[in-house]
């Protein structure tokens, strides 16, 4: 099974990389298989690669939904 979590872009970086945090942890992964990515985009991560970039309303729902369902998993 594959999970690629939508995460928000922090900071721009050389070489077609971006940094990006979920829930306090920050992450450099490659932004070259999107274009025009910029500073608050979010954007759909799997193994380090950017794959697409999400409506942030969606992006929001997609982790909201994510947190209620580990949430429900601890009991």
């Amino acid at each position: 099974m594959c999970l690629a979590i939508p995460i928000r872009v922090e900071a721009l970086l050389p070489d077609n990389m971006a940094r990006v945090t979920l829930s306090g942890v920050s992450k450099c992964v490659s932004i070259a298989l999107v274009e025009d990515v910029r500073v608050g985009d979010y954007l759909l991560i799997h193994v380090g690669f950017a794959l697409a970039r999400l409506d942030p309303d969606e992006a929001e729902l997609t982790l909201a939904m994510m947190r209620e369902a580990a949430i429900d998993e601890a009991y």
